[in-house]
């Protein structure tokens, strides 16, 4: 494959060619035949049939990928952050050129719809363009004032940690699979990055592209395979951890980063709120409140799972979302006009049905979807809208990770506030309603990221500003400058000069000690030192 030769891939299994190509990039790639054990089968959801096989990697190739990562970055690091900017910016451009494809197989890996595999593409190139543009400004040297000014120089310096291991999710294979180590990369660092075992070959044709953007070939070792033995092994190996998935498996990767004492972010589950005030426009906000809900079938870490309207706008609001919800255009194939795909895997289908089961056994009210649609595709499901949902339904409180949502009616902002932030997560949040309630009504929702009159889209693509999870949605955060400082050390280089800090020769220490009590009093008074 090259950026230039295959611009759109065929509905069905992938190009042999294609395939091979990308297989060839990772640390273990594999020959052999399917039934000595050293493949995976990558299934499309849209139809259940194979679309191609990827390594099954070993500890063994994750230590060889390592190895082969660290001689890499010791070159790397020595590189001006100009030229790092240049390769990411050329990313960019190559991520556009080649969108069509991309969204193809972003697509037939996930089953999700058109304009939700664009949301990749958009992800993907503003946070290369915003690392590209500022990797010099986030990383050169800081200076800071000293303990004696003029007597003191003191500089903070930003090392790169080493080899930085990621491990991405399958709802965002692009994004997911890139935007995080592009910082990291920048940063000087080198990567070992393992794919989701679902989604492998978006995360692959990705790295394909940054290293047709003239990133050096051994500075990103990519490694398929089980999350237990791949991933494991990376947390065991990499100087630095980055990982998205559930919080279960965020818990044990975070208790191995906190034995090996090294830096770890993580983005976990959420259990999503949004608030429609009482001044809200129904009509308007219609549109954007379900793709806050929606958007990706459902399968995403920022998705609302629930929302809590204000009296005065709820009986209005119910029938409405009900009805927009039931007319969500569902389908398979790469058409802009379908808003909805499929579902990823039987087991995810496995996991709404059960959520939604036990909602209607329980006697919530179903206003709008509950079914799955097997004459679409092997894990369509309808996009759900529950109400009377009490406090025994498992969906009130546990995350469905689908397009599943309750609604409920509060009587005041201070009850909505109370119920959005009653939860073990705080990913994210969102807020529909005139600009000055919303605003209020924002201030007090304690989660780490929070919309106002959008679901989630427009923090997300915010990427100089930094977002993550609070309480149980995980540690750390992506984007801004946080976001790649995170992959370096601080180091702090000062400088004493003329006469040192504790104490000319001529002066003994009693004198001194009564010198230094008076400039510092001195100082504190007149504002010199701060």
């Amino acid at each position: 494959m090259t950026s230039t030769t295959l611009k759109r891939l065929p509905y069905g299994p992938l190009p042999d060619a294609f395939a091979a190509e990308l297989r060839a990039l990772t640390t273990n790639a594999v020959t052999g035949n399917l039934e000595s054990g050293d493949r995976i089968e990558i299934e499309g959801p849209f139809t259940g049939e194979t679309i191609g096989w990827v390594g099954r990697g070993t500890g063994d190739e994750v230590a060889e990928a390592f190895d082969r990562a660290r001689a890499a970055q010791k070159i790397w690091a020595k590189t001006p952050y100009r030229q790092r900017g240049k390769i990411l910016l050329r990313f960019h451009d190559l991520v556009l050129k080649n969108r069509e494809m991309l969204m193809d197989l972003v697509q037939l890996e996930t089953g999700k719809s058109r304009d939700s595999a664009y949301e990749e593409i958009l992800h993907t190139a503003i946070t290369a363009r915003y690392y590209g543009n500022h990797v010099g400004a986030i990383l050169k040297p800081k200076k800071h004032t000293g303990v004696i000014p003029v007597l003191t120089r003191s500089v903070e310096h930003h090392l790169p940690k080493g080899v930085i291991g990621q491990i991405s999710p399958w709802n965002y294979p692009l994004t997911l699979g890139i935007s995080d180590s592009l910082p990291g990369i920048a940063a000087g660092n080198a990567l070992v990055a393992k794919p989701d075992s679902s989604t492998p070959f978006t995360s692959l044709a990705a790295f394909k592209l940054l290293f047709e953007a003239g990133l050096p070939r051994q500075l990103v070792q990519l490694v398929t395979g089980p999350g237990r033995v791949v991933g494991n092994a990376i947390a065991e190996t990499c100087d630095y951890l980055m990982f998205t998935g559930s919080t279960a498996t965020g818990k044990t990767l975070g208790e191995i980063a906190g034995r090996r004492l090294i830096g770890y972010s993580a983005e976990l589950g959420g259990k999503n709120p949004m608030v429609i005030t009482g001044d809200a426009d129904v009509d308007k906000i219609m549109p954007s409140v379900l793709t806050g809900c929606f958007a990706n079938s459902g399968q995403l870490c920022v998705s609302i799972e629930r929302i809590y309207v204000h009296k005065n706008v709820y009986d209005e609001f119910v029938p409405k979302f009900a009805a927009a919800t039931s007319a969500l255009p569902l389908g398979a194939g790469f058409d802009w006009d379908v808003l909805m795909g499929s579902l990823q895997s039987a087991q995810q289908l496995a996991t709404v049905e059960k959520y939604v089961d036990d909602a209607v056994d329980k006697g919530a009210t179903l206003v709008a979807g509950g079914r799955a649609r097997p004459d679409l595709g092997p894990y369509f499901y309808e996009p759900t809208v529950f109400t009377d949902v009490s406090d025994d339904v498992l969906l009130k409180r546990e995350e469905i990770f689908g397009p599943v949502v309750y609604v409920e009616k509060v009587d005041s902002y201070d009850e909505a506030v109370e119920k959005a932030n009653d939860t073990d997560y705080g990913l994210n949040s969102s807020v529909f309603g005139a600009s000055k309630t919303a605003n209020e009504v924002a201030g007090r929702i304690f989660s780490g990221t929070v919309n106002i009159n959008d679901g989630y889209a427009a923090a997300f693509a915010s990427v100089d500003n930094e977002m993550g999870g609070t309480k149980e949605s995980g540690q750390g955060r992506r984007q801004g400058h946080y976001g790649m400082l995170k992959y370096t050390e601080t180091q702090n280089i000062t400088e004493q000069r003329l006469i040192p800090i504790r104490g000319p020769q001529f002066l003994k220490p009693k004198p001194y000690a009564l010198v230094m009590s008076i400039l510092l009093s001195l100082g504190k008074k007149t504002g010199i030192l701060r």
